[in-house]
């Protein structure tokens, strides 16, 4: 079974080619990085036009690397939400007109519900049932997963998730957008004793993550201390091991109650190597294994709607003529 996946929900257009024998066929991303970044983040409605002017000549790159006709295709899978509500009706729009076209099945996808299964198109994958710590832009939480579609969420942000809390104190300093990654190179540069950050929600019962203390902390750590160069460095290190210390934390607690040894990391923050370093360390002392997608299927992509949509559709999934984008559609609906 073929399926073409489209992901459209915030600022990267992505397409990929699923083959439920084959594996991933083919797949492509245009990121709005360069269009965004005077602004020093994402504008809505240029995301929404950009999307508009990219997916067909990506869908048809795609379709044309992997040697596919549309009339080839047995479903079409798009993301749904939760997003930007723009950016989402591009691809939901785009995605059901073509199944409608070439008279084969959609199926909307959730799109934590892509990243949750992105590290199911690994060569080495992960068995259910297994602990999900899904670190994406916007999005922070935990989640029990038995099998695809049956997901408990165990903990999730109160407040800012963790890549809007890189992005904001990457902000504050200074640094390029996306402030994400520029963060996490500057803290590589600093000195991550130098300044004690708090470590949120951690001397509490329970697996709920809360960042935006840890940002405000930041911000008064910087006008304090004072802007040069290494001051910043040692601020981000400070910040970034901080964040590490708190998702271990989480996840560790999250393995022990519930005897799961099977961890999972994805989404955008999942790249991070200090993160993947914490997880590792944590797994080895308690006897579980931890999965990642590889880093390009960490961010925002197409074939992680495609694999997700497959699923989907061999679950007897499907969509009406009609279509919906949800900017908001918590994952404990499915």
């Amino acid at each position: 079974m073929k399926i073409l996946g489209l992901e459209t929900s915030c600022d990267e257009t992505g397409v990929a080619l699923y083959d439920t024998e084959q594996g991933l066929l083919a797949h492509a991303l245009h990121s709005q990085i360069a269009l965004h970044e005077v602004y020093g983040g994402v504008v809505p409605e240029l995301a929404s036009r950009d999307h508009v002017r990219r997916i067909i000549p990506l869908v048809r790159k795609v379709l044309s690397e992997a040697g596919v006709a549309g009339s080839d295709l047995d479903g079409v899978a798009y993301t749904a939400g939760p997003g930007l509500i723009g950016a989402l009706l591009v691809g939901v729009s785009t995605g059901r007109s073509l199944a409608y076209g070439w008279n084969i099945p959609a199926v909307a996808v959730h799109h934590m519900e892509g990243h949750l299964l992105a590290p199911m198109l690994e060569e080495q994958a992960p068995e259910f049932p297994f602990i999900a710590l899904l670190v994406s832009g916007g999005h922070t939480m935990l989640v029990k997963v038995e099998a695809v579609g049956s997901y408990e969420i165990l903990g999730e942000s109160l407040d800012d998730a963790a890549g809007e809390a890189f992005d904001k104190t990457a902000k504050l300093l200074g640094l390029a957008y996306p402030g994400g990654p520029a963060l996490s190179a500057l803290a590589e540069k600093g000195d991550s004793k130098r300044f004690r950050f708090p470590r949120p929600m951690t001397d509490r019962p329970g697996l709920d993550f809360s960042f935006s203390g840890l940002k405000t902390f930041a911000v008064n750590t910087y006008k304090k201390e004072g802007d040069d160069d290494q001051t910043k460095a040692d601020i981000a290190s400070a910040f970034v091991e901080a964040v590490v210390d708190t998702l271990g934390i989480k996840c560790k607690r999250a393995i022990q109650q519930t005897g799961i040894k099977t961890l999972v990391a994805a989404g955008g923050v999942s790249a991070n190597t200090q993160l993947r370093k914490r997880l590792r360390e944590i797994c080895d002392k308690e006897g579980a294994e931890v999965f990642y997608p590889r880093p390009e299927f960490c961010t925002d992509n197409g074939a992680m709607i495609a694999y997700a949509g497959a699923l989907r559709l061999q679950a007897g999934a499907g969509e009406a003529l009609g279509f919906e984008g949800r900017a908001r559609w918590p994952l404990s609906e499915l």
